[in-house]
């Protein structure tokens, strides 16, 4: 008769299957307490109309370009070589870069300045998140303000790097060193497709700033004898690590119930140093010596050829 009971000290199937459905009921009803079914907090920014605060307005509403001016000083008081080195400089180099950093920064902005030119690329990278995006997992994502920064990345200790073999191709390594405003602020709400499609949808609030990257870019000329001559970039370069320091704010739940998670910054930040490592090698074509159909079949090819391996 004591087989007869449902619960016993013994584990059965249908023990294990009443006790896994309780315990999705539980996390479900957690969940839908914590994030969705919160009363308004007393505090008035945590309420389900909040956009990100833009990083680069300050009080008066307008762009604080003192805050620039004294990033841009601090880059521009760095030597970049010492005199007695032997380390070439690359000052040259570095004010070619910042105008063409300018010249995309202000193609983005539609050649408009002010809030007319931060309307426009606030529309151009909308429209490229919501293209970009997972429509199956993410909704449209609303971009509140787009920050494209004042600076450019700076190079710095140009050298030569050492030749394990003789039959290696020359390469040269030089440091990168980027500081800027550069920021975005966004909101949209992340689908939740269990038990069913579409079963909750999680709400969540973003601001991404960028505080500091710097790395060490390996530079490759083109080879005289390839078939499709091009320069390659390589970011970082091989044995090297790169700095990466974001700075964000979030709010997730349709009241801003968690605020700030650690854990969807590192997300953020791990996501984003694999993709610059995933995608951190970019060829320069030489005018009319290849095509960049040509160069991206010899890549493909490369590719091929390691997973082969």
């Amino acid at each position: 008769m004591a087989n007869a009971y449902l619960l016993t000290l013994q584990p059965t199937f249908t023990q294990g299957l009443i006790i896994g459905q309780f315990s999705i009921l539980f996390l479900l009803v957690v969940i839908l307490k914590y994030l969705f079914l919160d009363p308004v907090s007393d505090q008035p920014y945590k309420s389900s109309s909040y956009q990100p605060r833009n990083l680069k307005d300050d009080s008066d509403g307008q762009l604080s370009f003192d805050s620039a001016a004294k990033l841009s000083s601090k880059m521009d008081g760095r030597a970049d070589m010492d005199a007695n080195s032997g380390v070439e400089s690359a000052d040259w180099i570095n004010i070619l870069l910042h105008q063409v950093v300018d010249a995309y920064r202000t193609k983005l902005r539609g050649d408009l300045p002010g809030a007319e030119g931060d309307e426009v690329a606030r529309r151009r990278v909308e429209k490229f998140a919501n293209k970009m995006r997972p429509a199956s997992f993410v909704e449209p994502i609303k971009v509140h303000s787009v920050d494209l920064g004042v600076s450019a990345p700076r190079l710095s200790r140009a050298r030569p790097r050492p030749l394990n073999t003789p039959l290696v191709d020359p390469q040269i390594e030089v440091d990168m060193h980027y500081t800027d405003t550069i920021s975005i602020s966004f909101s949209t709400s992340v689908l939740l497709n269990y038990p069913f499609p579409s079963f909750a949808r999680l709400p969540i609030s973003l601001t991404i700033s960028l505080s500091l990257f710097s790395s060490t870019i390996l530079l490759t000329p083109p080879q005289a004898h390839s078939p499709h001559p091009t320069v390659t970039l390589m970011l970082p370069s091989p044995q090297s690590d790169f700095t990466l320091d974001l700075k964000t704010t979030s709010l997730l739940g349709s009241r801003a119930k968690l605020a700030d998670v650690p854990k969807l910054h590192e997300l953020i930040t791990h996501q984003i140093r694999r993709a610059i490592t995933e995608k951190g090698v970019w060829k320069v074509v030489l005018p009319g010596l290849a095509s960049v159909q040509e160069v991206e079949d010899d890549v493909q090819k490369e590719r091929e050829a390691a997973g082969a391996l």
